[in-house]
């Protein structure tokens, strides 16, 4: 067991493991140590810069924690282009989407052109979790002052089968809908996504307080039937 990894069972919480593990599925409950994430974020503060290089330098890592802990060291990142690097060294060995949902990196925001190139390079990969990064950073950057209806092309373009990519698509367009409704409005009415998404953006739409009582019982109506 290396030194991190008896740093992380040293922070160990047996209840919140157990309720988190349920929240991962797919991770297999004994590659989850049960640390919470508050704890992992000061613990990622503690590491200097030789520790945290060699740490990000051992993938695969065989823990969830390890993960996070590796997500929270991108997030402290300074340089664009370093940061840019460390998740595409780091995207391809995440596993789950807790982990990928936790990054969101705050240098990514200061070179938005830049960053919109990398993003179709990671919405066109085989990787699940690289394809939910990048359309996640799509929701989380593109949907305010820097809006154009060619990212919600962008998002609909995104085929797959995957459910955390899907969702993700869902989750993409309800913020659409909630912050850029007139033009999002139209790849419902149309039908330009997939069925389950639309209904899932849908149902995540009228959810948001940030929808109007008129806007959601239109989205309401726009429903298609026998899809769940």
């Amino acid at each position: 067991m290396t030194e991190i990894q008896k740093n992380l069972c040293a922070m160990q919480d047996l209840k919140y493991k157990a309720f988190h593990s349920k929240l991962i599925p797919n991770i297999k409950p004994e590659l989850v140590i049960g640390v919470r994430t508050p704890e992992l974020r000061k613990f990622s503060r503690t590491l200097n810069s030789d520790e945290a290089k060699n740490f990000m330098s051992e993938l695969p890592h065989r823990y969830y924690e390890e993960n996070n802990l590796h997500a929270f060291l991108i997030e402290q990142i300074k340089d664009f282009d370093e940061c840019v690097s460390a998740l595409n060294d780091f995207l391809p060995f995440v596993d789950n989407w807790a982990t990928c949902d936790m990054m969101r990196p705050k240098i990514l925001k200061t070179n938005l052109p830049q960053l919109f190139e990398q993003i179709k390079l990671w919405i066109n990969s085989t990787d699940t979790y690289t394809v939910r990064f990048g359309l996640e950073m799509l929701m989380c950057y593109y949907l305010d002052d820097e809006f154009k209806t060619e990212y919600l092309d962008l998002a609909a373009s995104v085929s797959s089968e995957e459910y955390y990519v899907k969702m993700m698509i869902a989750w993409f367009f309800a913020t659409a809908l909630a912050k850029q409704y007139d033009s999002a409005i139209d790849f419902i009415v149309n039908n330009r996504l997939d069925k389950w998404v639309h209904n899932k953006a849908i149902q995540k739409a009228v959810e948001s307080y940030r929808i109007t009582k008129e806007q959601k019982d239109y989205l309401k109506s726009l429903k298609i039937k026998g899809e769940q």
